[in-house]
């Protein structure tokens, strides 16, 4: 998948100036030797997916606040509304391969600023909605397949093209972005739902989504050549590679090799437990669960919120000891104590914030997506050139786990009145999923060897 590792592998001493000759010539700039300035362009594009991702959470909040208004206004089970953000997930994981092969056909920057109007349009049709079905098509299947085509593929495939040096540290940055849009946004949509309503939250986050297109449109750029510059951290110049053609059955095909190892099950497994422990539990349940409690709806979303200011931390901080540490060993002790704190969790709630419930937030929040470098980093150690598709049905394992967990939890709470059963049983997940990764081992003598642009730490 990597375009900067592809050219690497195929021989990038190509001299700049016959770079810039011909088909892959840089568009920004004149002929001649590649500027070298003083602030690498990689951050600025870094920055622009960083903002991008913030604005992308303004959609990933909400679902967790539609649960309780649209029961009320409707009268539609939790069970049918998990449904329809378990078809939002679901599509989200699954798009994610898909966009990362169209990344490399059509270029980042088309890929995203469609996904983002896609966003805009679903979650702008929500707010008309009068019936279950639509809120399955306009949340579900709109904002999935938008939200989906610029997950964490998207963050894996800037990195991978513009990072030869710091990938972890960048990749644990960009990962919290969306942490961040959690800070931002959560607190106002729980605001807005429960001072204005359900439908002014969703029109904000349609506007959010259409908001971000002018800064992916003007500021982002495929590849290093593009500007005529190598890549962050590399030595030679490589010339942008022409379009992949036959996306569809590259990532199939990538789908295929990846399945045949056993590495490629051990992760699949242990995203799938993460993507239940996080996005399909917490960010979807949580409110809900605390509001059962007597917590008011503004309170529990600014828990949640908080969760992202500590998730911040602990991503950029998983980013930098991916880089020194061993990842299958990171990731067991990321899922080890997300199970503590989850089976800690159902004894914190209450119908006001105590001292157990902010120790819960803390702790939980660093972990909530920390799992993402360590997970980047072996799909790139595995994987090679094909390292951010192969992520990318990964992520698609992580969004099936978050879809199932989603939609049982709010059967789980229909039936037993409580999602205690939910906290525990995910916990117990966690810990298989730490044993999991123990099993993962590093690649064997006979594997091809790993891009040469790769960081030695990986």
């Amino acid at each position: 998948m990597t375009q900067t590792s592809q050219a690497a592998a195929a021989g990038s001493a190509v001299p700049p100036a016959e770079a810039e000759a011909g088909a892959s010539a840089p568009t920004d700039v004149p002929a001649g030797r590649p500027r070298r300035p003083r602030v690498h362009r990689a951050w600025l594009v870094a920055l622009v997916t960083f903002v991008t991702l913030i604005g992308s959470a303004a959609f990933a909040s909400l679902p967790g606040l539609l649960i309780d208004p649209l029961h009320t206004e409707f009268g539609w089970s939790r069970g049918m509304i998990g449904f329809a953000v378990s078809v939002n997930l679901a599509l989200y994981g699954l798009t994610a391969p898909f966009a990362a092969g169209l990344m490399d056909r059509f270029g980042i920057r088309r890929v995203v600023a469609c996904a983002l109007l896609t966003i805009a349009l679903g979650a702008g049709l929500t707010v008309r909605m009068t019936e279950s079905w639509q809120l399955v098509l306009c949340w579900g299947v709109l904002v999935g397949l938008g939200s989906g085509s610029m997950a964490l593929a998207f963050a894996a495939t800037v990195t991978n093209r513009w990072f030869v040096a710091r990938r972890g540290l960048v990749t644990g940055i960009l990962t919290a972005g969306g942490a961040a849009g959690q800070l931002v946004f959560l607190p106002l949509l729980s605001w807005i739902t429960e001072h204005h309503g359900w439908r002014p939250a969703a029109a904000l986050v349609s506007g959010a989504a259409l908001a971000v297109v002018p800064f992916v449109w003007l500021l982002l750029r495929d590849h290093p050549a593009d500007v005529g510059l190598a890549a962050y951290g590399a030595t030679e110049f490589t010339p942008k590679p022409p379009p992949v053609t036959g996306t569809g059955l590259r990532v199939l095909r990538a789908l295929r090799d990846a399945s045949r190892t056993g590495t490629f099950w051990l992760l699949a497994g242990t995203f799938a437990i993460c993507g239940a422990s996080t996005n399909g539990l917490v960010k979807t349940h949580f409110v809900p669960a605390a509001h059962d409690h007597g917590m008011p709806v503004t309170a529990a979303a600014s828990l949640l919120a908080v969760i992202g200011v500590f998730d911040i931390v602990g991503t950029v901080a998983s980013g930098w000891f991916t880089d020194r540490i061993s990842p299958r060993r990171l990731l067991a002790i990321y899922y080890g104590l997300r199970g503590l704190s989850l089976m800690f969790l159902p004894m914190t709630l209450a119908d006001s914030v105590h001292p157990p419930m902010v120790l819960f937030i803390v702790f939980y929040g660093l972990d909530w997506v920390a799992t993402v470098p360590p997970t980047i980093a072996l799909c790139r150690e595995h994987y090679g050139e094909d390292s951010a598709i192969v992520f990318g049905w990964v992520l698609a394992s992580h969004q099936i786990g978050a879809s199932l967990v989603a939609f049982l939890g709010g059967v789980a709470r229909d039936a037993l009145g409580s999602y205690d059963v939910v906290w525990y049983s995910s916990g117990a997940l966690c810990a298989l999923a730490a044993l999991m990764s123990l099993a993962i081992r590093g690649r064997s003598a006979a594997a091809p060897a790993a891009p040469a642009v790769l960081p030695a730490a990986l």
